[in-house]
This record gives structure tokens, sequence and C-alpha cells, in this order.
């Protein structure tokens, strides 16, 4: 069992935004709702957040999340912070300490720490070449003895380049006990959790310390600067383990994943793509450059073309979509489909081998098997208060520039000749067209313009 502590209560100032600083988003989502994932793989059996300013934003930004809310008012530093969420821990379990603002903190690190730990007290450090700003690791002999923090430090102290991440995991019976005996006779008057260190050593506690796997695990987001460091190495670190999943991307430094992408074998990306909700690509699926998907299933060998917008949609296997291909919510593409340049695609399933290449629009539409829709076709779903469905059965062949006035049902092998403005449905295997009597002008002058 494991109690997990995230506090979340700081302002953010340095934002300079009226979002509360852990529901900024990184990779598409808020910084707190990664911390809360990295607590739930470690299967902590209890999780509270200490919330504060904005709280009740951040609670109702929250409000799916099964944890426990302890309000901090006012904040006072760490150690009241932790203090606050007691009443909402197991004191027989371990209680590890989190950040809402260090988002990509790896479980692995975490459950090494807590290993090292057993069932007495670990610190997470790492070594800085520049430590400048935070709490330095005292060590005697080698072993940690306190932790100063960088306003309380003599010059010998800020030499030190070991410092502490402000993670740690100890007893929830000794933090109990320690907690409430924190001073706040230091250079921020704040109650430091870091001063349970010396009271664990007072104690005869020993204190094990871990490393990260990477420094940006424990980076934290202050100012929309951080933000945009940690959301490179986010974008970056996710980037290299697709690549060793056998992705081929053209950029690893130019591709962003804002939320779960999953690929198949022999999948490649190219440039500038943007990935959002839940994308799964089939294998050998190829993406063009400045694509969007969001919500989107992508079929075995389906090739999407440069500068298409894909949302909750589904495609097929062996399909062409694209370039400057939409595909809206409720889209559903069969196989062999193609969706070519400047084709909206709204609410519609459109069957097995049919093709509309070009400059189309087909909204609350149901298209068969082996279609072809002209340029310039339309569905015209909307009537000014509803929508109506328009139905294009098998082996139609629809001429350039036509409009279905919706609901309308294109039968069985029709032909619709170019230029026809449907209103009434379209019997089977025959051609149908509605066109005014062709007239030429003789004599008639083309306007020109005035000088």
């Amino acid at each position: 069992m494991l109690n997990v502590v995230i506090l979340a209560a700081g302002q953010g100032k340095r934002m300079r935004s009226e979002l509360p600083k852990v529901l900024h988003p990184l990779a598409g989502r808020p910084l707190l709702a990664h911390v809360l994932d990295a607590a739930r793989e470690l299967g902590a059996g209890r999780i509270c957040v200490v919330y504060g300013h904005g709280g009740e934003q951040v609670r109702e930004a929250m409000a799916a999340a099964d944890v426990a809310w302890a309000r901090q008012e006012p904040q006072l530093g760490t150690g009241h912070a932790v203090l606050q969420a007691l009443p909402h821990l197991d004191a027989e379990a371990q209680t590890l300490v989190l950040y809402g603002d260090v988002p990509l903190i790896e479980p692995a690190t975490l459950s090494h720490l807590c290993a090292v730990a057993g069932d007495g007290i670990a610190v997470l450090t790492v070594e800085l070449p520049d430590p400048t700003g935070y709490g330095r690791i005292v060590r005697r002999d080698g072993r940690v003895v306190r932790i100063v923090e960088e306003k309380d430090a003599d010059d010998e102290i800020r030499a030190i380049r070991e410092i502490n991440t402000g993670i740690l995991v100890a007893p929830t019976r000794a933090l109990a006990r320690w907690l409430p005996t924190l001073g706040n006779n230091n250079a921020q008057g704040e109650y430091y959790l870091t001063d349970v260190i010396s009271l664990a050593v007072a104690e005869g506690l020993p204190v094990a310390t871990a490393r990260p796997g990477h420094v940006w695990e424990v980076q934290g987001v202050n100012s929309k600067v951080q933000l945009a460091e940690l959301e490179r190495a986010c974008q970056l670190h996710g980037a290299q383990l697709l690549m060793e999943q056998g992705v081929t991307l053209a950029d690893p430094a130019r591709i962003d994943v804002r939320g779960e992408l999953d690929c198949g074998r022999d999948v490649s990306i190219d440039v500038n793509c943007v990935f959002e909700g839940k994308v799964r690509l089939g294998d050998g699926v190829s993406v063009g450059a400045h694509c969007v998907l969001r919500n989107v299933t992508v079929g075995p060998h389906t090739r999407i073309a440069p500068f298409c917008h894909l949302e909750d949609a589904a495609i097929g296997a062996a399909c062409a979509v694209g370039p400057y291909a939409r595909l809206r919510p409720g889209t559903r593409l069969a196989d062999d489909v193609h969706i070519g340049n400047f084709v909206e695609v709204k609410n519609s399933q459109i069957g097995d081998r049919s093709k509309a290449n070009h400059l189309a629009y087909l909204g609350d539409a149901t298209v068969g098997r082996n279609v072809n829709i002209g340029a310039g076709t339309i569905t015209c779903n909307y009537d000014g208060a509803n929508k109506h469905r328009t139905v294009i059965e098998d082996d139609v062949f629809i001429g350039s520039d036509t409009q279905l006035v919706a609901p309308v049902t294109v039968g069985r092998g029709a032909t619709l000749g170019a230029g026809t403005t449907l209103t009434k449905d379209a019997p089977p295997e025959q051609l149908t067209l509605s066109r005014a009597k062709q007239v030429s002008l003789a004599g008639w002058k083309r306007p020109v313009k005035k000088k």
C-alpha cells in the first residue's frame, strides 16, 4: 500500500495567467493530469491533492479523478501542505510526495525511489552543473544529514551540486510525528518539508537517495518559458520511443503528440504533424507533412497526403486521403476509398472503392460501394433548421457540379448528369439530369472594363 500526496496549491505568478499553474497543458493535457497518471501507475492506494490557488477551478477540471482533496489556506510552505493531507492518508503505509508542476516524472523512477526507501525515508536527488535556486543535499561521510534551501545556504553549501528535487517517500506515522514540530525560522518564513530529513537523522533513521533516469523528469514549471522547454523535452522523448518501436519520423524534433499515438509496423510520419486524443495508425500507414489527426483510427497501408485535418473518424485499409482533405466527426471510410484534395466529409459512411477525388462536400450521407462522385458535388444536408440524410447506393456515377438536396436517395447503378440539382429520388440504372435549355445568343458582346 502506498499513499501519494501531490502538492498543487501554488499560485504560479510567473505564468502570468488566470489559469492555475497545474492546469496549463503539456502534450495536450494539464500538468496535474500527468502527475496523477504517474501515481496511478504506481498502484497508489490513496491519492490526495493539496490545492489552494484557483482551487475550485482545479477540482472542477479534475472532477473525474478519484482522489481526496485537501485545501491549504493560507499557503505556508511544503511542510504545511503535506500536513493538510495527513487526515486522508493510511497511517500504516509509506507516503510519496509529488508536485503538480513537475509533470514528467517517470513511474519507473518513483518505483526505484520507493524500493530504496523500504520502510524508511528516501529522497530523489540530481546533480546539476548549475544548482542555483535549488536546495542542496548536505552529506557527512557519504550519508545525507540535511537539506539546505538556497536562500538559507552559505557559500560552502551553495558550492554543492547535488540538489533536492522535492520528491521524497517516508513513513506516514513518522510524517505525522515530524510535521507538527516544524519551524519557520528561515529566509522565506515557511514550513519546509525538507526539514524532516534532519529530524529523521536525529532519530537515527538513515536517509536513502535515488537518481532519475533523465534530468527533465524532475524539472518544474514556473513560467511559460519553462513550460515550452518541457514541452520540447516531452515531445522529443516521445519521438524517441516511437522510433524505437519502428516508426519512421522524418524529423523527431517536428512532431507533436498531444494524447496517445499507437502505431503498427512500418508507419512513416512526415514533419509538423499533430496527434491529439487517441490515434491508432495501422501497419504501413504513411502520414504526410502538416497533418492534424484527432481521435482517429487508420487502417493498414492507407496514405494520408499533406495538409489533412481528420477528427473523430475511422479510416479503412488501403485508402488515399488528401492532400487538403478534411474528415469531420462521424466519418467512416471503408477500404480502398479515395478522398481527394479539398474534399470535406462529415457524419458520413463511404463504402469500399468509392471515390470523391476533388472539390466535394459529403455531409450526413450514406455512400455505397464503387461510387464515383464528381468535382463540385455537394450534399445539401441542411434546410436552415434541420439536417437531412442523403443515400447513394452502390455503383452510382455522379457528374460534376451536382447538388443533392436531402433527403434524397440515388438508386443503385444510377448516373447523375453534370450540373444536376437533385430534389427527388433518382431511380436505379437510369440517367437523371436537370438542366435548363442551352441557348447561344448571336451578337452578344462581353462587357469591357470602363476606363
